[in-house]
């Protein structure tokens, strides 16, 4: 069972697997970028401690920095682009107001990486790397990111992505030049599970899009919810681009599960359709929806009220942070949203990256990498701080910071993951509004 506290601080007891969770405490220049670091399928080590700013190395090639967007503005998760895009407009906004970087405004290359049915999520890094980008800031999808990953952190080239939750990227080898500020689905898909059996279900069926990220959260859905205790009638994975899902659904309305996890991204409302029609939907089982795939517009035409009771999740802010606050100020940088997630992420990694690259007094990628772990885990021995403006004036005074985003500490662990994470699980009370209804953390995330 998952014994949950709102209060960060508490502790946190992610059980279905007998797995305990201890809780934790958003111009233009070009130039080379520098030869990737020794092979390594880790970010960089944190230092115990320090407390003087590094001198800028001798051979640093870059003292403005460069970041390119890697998101997703067309595609099948491109309801996830604006809040994102926004996420990164405003820190980019907010660091140039408060002096820059090394001095300089940050140059904001933007760029748009499609979905896995196409190239251009490739065609984009091309462009930011000829451009001299020294960091991207993407994919969303985990799949999408697997495909450029190489052609990134080969040319020593930092990445650090909102919105990656596949387990299966913890120990990719990248040079120690990967991050993200999301947590893996080793984390997410322990809260379902745990929702799951504290609301007595016993049995259940999974049915996930197949890619890393489908394929991974339905697996540590799966591993969670049987080793609590339940029964898993069948898991599924499907091709999002096929013309039906009627025999993937047959399969699991044979089974007569008392509830379905689905995990999908825009294909998911064709298959909801479906489930509808085969006597499995919304109105008949319990469903559970995924951060792919929870929105409040891809299911604004289905008959009144047909999602309402579905349950959701997605990584969240620490509590102790207020969250509608700063999505008051996603609003502001784009009038037009309408979803949100995400949007925090993103504007965290834009803001550990121009840290790490003032700490570092260079915005080569690899020099960048090397100082995240020093900017944001307080094992470092850095000064708290939570705005891009403390932070720097930390730096500039000598010190070194600890920076404490708006998704709560944002401390790495050897893989540059996040130790320590948030999920707000949710509720549909229209076919487009959804209110949280328990927020599960901070808790550490579960090494896959």
């Amino acid at each position: 069972m998952i014994r949950r506290s709102p209060i960060a601080g508490a502790v946190v007891v992610l059980g279905a697997a007998s797995l305990v969770l201890a809780a934790c405490g958003g111009s233009s220049s070009t130039s080379e970028s520098s030869s990737a670091a020794p092979a390594s399928s880790s970010a960089a080590p944190a230092p115990s401690s320090s407390s003087a700013e590094p001198a800028p190395s001798s051979d640093c090639k870059n003292t403005q920095l460069k970041i390119g967007t890697l998101l997703p503005a067309t595609g099948s998760l491109a309801y996830l682009g604006p809040p994102e895009f926004a996420g990164v407009d405003l820190a980019v906004k907010e660091i140039d107001a408060d002096g820059g970087v090394l001095g300089q405004p940050v140059v904001n290359e933007y760029g748009d990486s499609g979905d896995t049915e196409t190239d251009i999520a490739s065609q984009t890094v091309d462009s930011h790397l000829q451009k001299g980008v020294q960091a991207i800031i993407g994919a969303a999808s985990s799949g999408v990111t697997f495909t450029v990953i190489d052609k990134i952190t080969s040319n020593g080239v930092l990445q650090i992505s909102p919105a990656n939750t596949a387990p299966s990227l913890t120990d990719y080898p990248d040079n120690g030049l990967y991050f993200r500020t999301a947590p893996s689905d080793a984390l997410q898909g322990a809260v379902q599970a745990s929702n799951a059996i504290d609301n007595g279900f016993t049995t259940g069926a999974s049915i996930a899009r197949k890619d890393p990220y489908g394929e991974g959260l339905q697996n540590a859905f799966v591993a969670e919810f049987e080793a609590g205790g339940g029964t898993v009638t069948e898991a599924l994975t499907y091709d999002p681009t096929a013309a039906s899902f009627e025999a993937e659904v047959a399969k699991i309305a044979a089974t007569n599960p008392e509830f379905v996890q689905v995990v999908g991204f825009d294909e998911s409302t064709k298959l909801i359709q479906e489930m509808i029609k085969q006597g499995i939907g919304p109105q008949d089982v319990q469903i559970y929806l995924a951060d792919g795939n929870l929105s409040t517009t891809a299911f604004k035409d289905f008959p009144k009220d047909t999602m309402t009771g579905v349950i959701g999740t997605v990584p969240t802010g620490d509590p102790s942070v207020d969250i509608e606050a700063f999505n008051a100020k996603l609003l502001e940088q784009d009038p037009a949203l309408t979803d949100f997630a995400y949007g925090a992420q993103a504007y965290d990694a834009t803001i550990l990256v121009a840290l790490a690259a003032e700490y570092a007094g260079c915005a080569d990628g690899t020099a960048i990498a090397a100082a995240m772990p020093m900017i944001a885990n307080a094992d470092a021995g850095g000064e708290a701080c939570g705005t891009y403006a403390d932070c720097l004036a930390i730096i500039q005074a000598g010190g070194q910071p600890n920076y404490d985003g708006v998704t709560g500490p944002l401390d790495f662990n050897e893989y540059g993951d996040p130790k320590s994470a948030t999920i707000d699980v949710v509720q549909y009370i229209t076919n487009t509004k959804f209110e949280s209804i328990e927020v599960v953390g901070p808790v550490e995330v579960p090494v896959p």
